[in-house]
């Protein structure tokens, strides 16, 4: 079967765009006007490279692509990427990069890195269970990785990779202000400067938001359903999300010669949770986090003649805290317990991880440039914390505790502390055997102190197979290691862990075609298969009613292609479109998996119909989304999402107008929501998006 669609997809290119990918482009004596728009990526080997040449399937979001866009945050700007939708959760509608389809209820499989660093919690092995949203004011670019990227960035590197580069001294001229007001009671404001302290060049920004957030409305929640059995009325539904926040976010970047030292804050307070962290609507629940980042690296590319050296060392340190009424005030539950004041509890984690890295990068072999890297991390959940009004009886369900609100931090904790170790070490070589062949092979292997050892090698040939098509062949293994939720919760009324986990592994292969028709014109077909291995999912527990249990659970299949296309038939007119494709199938029961549209469309239109003027419209067609095994509701239908942004430079003033509109044709669209235990759907309705809403803002650069 994969060979077939393989085939048929190639077919399908070659026959339907023989015009476009074979016709006779420009002579050979164009070549640097071919290519002199191309972006470049460090991600795919960790030196800069154009995107046509890079052993990957990479993407490059810029920083003129985030203000022309009119993105708010990280979620935004990716969706650009062909492949990649990024849904909600029900908790606190916390983004859910999917790649590829590749989807699940924490999303720990997408690694995500800030300059370089991943910013990986190990409780849930995601971004954390209150993640306030990265703005965008600070970042410089975004490089995006569709595909395996254990062999050189280790845990978690498994459906793609995301590294935000954050702009430092170079990227920022003088002193930047602005300010955004729209939808919601949304403000926030923002300042960046640049400067000089003696041999010193540094950077510092801020960043504060506060929203009450959108209000979409649940019509049904897990309440509803426990009141039709107990014949109460206790639920909030119908009625709104809660997605009301205070966002901060600053940081400072230091150079000198071969010496950077970064330092960054980002932290939330009053942050709603969504549809409820139980998934009955929770109005008064609140989270908030805080999360510190600093790294002092030391690089010289030129250390001897052949020989360059980096050497890092960095930090990261987080909290989150979630208040929460995991079922309102008056719910009554079939053992008879009535909770007058709600079921409430309170899990507080707060984790740090330390790093050192040193990588090698030798260059004496002619036509071969080797890099070595080795280092240690550790990861360290160092407390947990709660508070809670009830325990669990041996049917699973809740009774009350008495004395109301306890701190059971000693006594009955959901995870105690747990921390763990890795070592690793990696190898890759990137060699050009033959003209208009490159052979990139890399293996990785990394060492767990708390469950094992694992060895992830990448293979990729790239073939300048004309002057201007690159094809490309590319096999990779990943892992995600299993969080420590995963492993060590206990006294859990949704989720118990299993210390004897092995992690999730994944090999991927990709055949990919990068064409330059001309200066204007560029597309480009990737059509990859891929098979996971041990799934890790929370899975009916036969000792509770209600709880799940981690487990290993057999693998998925999947297969599918991204094609796109840029064209700049004008210097002032940009069209680019990208069309993705995928099909999964969990092999346990041989079933579509659900959750991820199986097709989407991108199409961006961007006109600087004046020098001073930009208008950029993006319409992204969401296709409908299958349910997972067990779901009796039928398939989550498309939708379509308009965004339209007017940006307009006052002059030589250096200030700059901007409004958006998004959402512009109002459109009911909706993520899909999860099983619960058993057949159960908590939020039958699913997660309703944001209607129509927009934002002015303005920029002054000085």
């Amino acid at each position: 079967m994969t060979r077939r669609f393989c085939a048929a997809a190639l077919g399908l290119l070659l026959a339907g765009h023989s015009g476009f990918l074979f016709a006779k482009g420009p002579a050979e004596s164009d070549l640097s006007l071919s290519y002199g728009n191309q972006q470049f990526v460090s991600i795919a080997t960790g030196t800069r490279q154009p995107i046509s040449q890079a052993p990957a399937v990479a993407s490059v979001i810029t920083r003129q692509d985030i203000l022309r866009t009119g993105a708010t945050n990280l979620a935004e700007a990716l969706e650009a990427v062909p492949g990649v939708h990024v849904s909600v959760s029900s908790a606190g509608y916390i983004p859910i990069i999917q790649i590829r389809g590749i989807t699940s209820e924490f999303n720990p499989r997408v690694l995500v890195l800030i300059n370089g660093i991943p910013i990986t919690n190990a409780f849930l092995g995601n971004r954390g269970q209150v993640w306030p949203g990265l703005p965008v004011h600070d970042i410089q670019r975004i490089e995006v990785i569709r595909g395996p990227g254990s062999a050189l960035y280790g845990a978690d590197a498994y459906a793609g990779v995301i590294n935000v580069i954050t702009r430092g001294p170079d990227d920022i001229h003088g002193t930047e202000t602005g300010a955004r007001a729209g939808s919601y009671g949304t403000e926030e404001g923002w300042g960046l400067h640049s400067g000089w302290l003696g041999p010193v060049h540094y950077a510092a920004s801020v960043d504060l938001l506060h929203t009450r957030g959108p209000h979409p409305t649940i019509r049904r929640d897990a309440q509803t359903a426990l009141d039709r059995l107990m014949g109460t009325s206790a639920s909030l539904a119908p009625g709104s999300v809660n997605l009301g926040k205070r966002r901060g976010e600053a940081r400072l970047d230091f150079k000198l010669d071969h010496w950077r030292l970064r330092m960054g804050y980002l932290g939330s307070r009053d942050q709603g949770v969504g549809a409820g962290g139980n998934e009955a609507l929770d109005p008064a629940g609140k989270a908030s986090s805080d999360r510190y980042d600093a790294d002092l690296t030391w690089h010289d590319p030129a250390l001897t003649r052949n020989w360059g050296l980096k050497t890092q060392v960095s930090y990261f340190q987080v909290a989150n805290r979630t208040d929460l009424v995991l079922f309102p005030p008056g719910a009554t539950f079939p053992n008879g317990q009535t909770f007058p004041n709600g079921v409430i509890g309170d899990p507080h984690v707060y984790e740090r991880h330390t790093r050192l890295d040193v990588v090698g990068l030798y260059s004496g072999w002619p036509g071969q440039t080797w890099r070595i890297g080795s280092g240690v991390s550790h990861e360290n959940l160092y407390r947990a914390t709660e508070r809670k009004n009830y325990t669990l009886d041996p049917g699973g369900f809740p009774v009350p505790l008495p004395g109301g609100l306890v701190d059971v931090t000693n006594t009955d904790p959901f995870i105690r502390p747990h921390d763990r170790y890795v070592s690793y070490l990696f190898l890759q070589d990137e060699w050009g055997f033959a003209r208009d062949w490159d052979l990139t092979a890399g293996v990785r292997y990394d060492h767990y102190t708390d469950w094992g050892k694992t060895v992830n090698p990448r293979l990729a040939l790239v073939w300048q197979t004309r002057y201007n098509l690159t094809t490309k062949f590319l096999y990779g293994r990943a892992f995600r290691a299993p969080s420590f939720a995963e492993q060590y919760n206990i006294n859990n009324p949704i989720a118990l862990g299993n210390p004897n986990l092995n992690p999730e592994t994944i090999d991927t292969y990709e055949t990919a075609f990068d064409y330059q028709y001309s200066a204007s014109l560029r597309g480009g077909l990737n059509l990859f298969y891929y098979r996971m291995h041990d799934l890790i999912r929370f899975v009916n527990d036969p000792s509770s009613p209600i709880a799940r249990r981690a487990q290993n659970t057999g693998g998925q299949d999947g297969y599918g292609m991204e094609t796109e296309i840029e064209w700049q038939p004008l210097d002032s007119y940009t069209l680019r479109a990208n069309y993705a494709y995928q099909h999964a199938t969990d092999e346990r029961i041989h079933h579509r998996v659900g959750n991820a549209p199986v097709n989407e469309v991108y199409i961006r239109s961007d006109w600087q119909f004046r020098p001073e003027w930009n208008a950029d419209l993006t319409i992204d067609w969401v296709g409908r989304r299958y349910r997972s095994p067990g779901d009796p509701r039928p398939p989550l239908g498309s939708y379509t999402w308009v965004d339209f942004t007017l940006r307009h430079a006052l002059g030589n003033s250096g200030l700059e107008l901007a409004g958006s509109v998004r959402n512009v044709l109002n459109q009911g669209a909706k993520e899909p929501s999860l099983l619960s235990t058993g057949s159960n759907v908590n939020l039958p309705g699913d997660l309703p998006l944001p209607g129509r809403n927009f934002y002015v803002a303005l920029d002054w650069n000085f």
